[in-house]
């Protein structure tokens, strides 16, 4: 999508700090950061929200998962414990109509968020 900044982040046309990158998956460093590691893990394939991903693809909405484990064990946040987020719709605080993933971890995370 043309006018997507998440699908100019996965091509690299807006610069972000990438913290891993494959053929299906970008992740990110948020530069709004709401613990000390915050990633953003997105498909590089334009889904605007985690339900639209799911009834298409969910072999890759696993993969996103996956990936987000992955980056908690390298971030070191695996051990304490770590949170992944997705917000579908402006209600729940999608700002970004590209479906992505929050890895949230290295600081205590309350209950019930928001």
């Amino acid at each position: 999508m043309s006018d997507c900044l998440f699908c100019a982040i996965a091509a690299g046309d807006i610069p972000a700090t990438i913290v891993h990158s494959d053929d299906d998956v970008v992740a990110f460093r948020d530069i709004d950061p709401q613990a000390p590691t915050h990633i953003l893990v997105i498909p590089r394939v334009h889904y605007a929200n985690a339900r639209e991903l799911g009834e298409s693809d969910a072999a890759l909405a696993g993969r996103l998962m996956a990936v987000a484990g992955e980056l908690a064990e390298s971030e070191g946040v695996a051990g304490h414990g770590y949170r992944i987020v997705t917000n579908t719709g402006a209600g729940a605080g999608q700002s970004v109509d590209h479906v992505h993933f929050h890895l949230l971890g290295g600081r205590p995370l309350t209950w019930p968020p928001g």
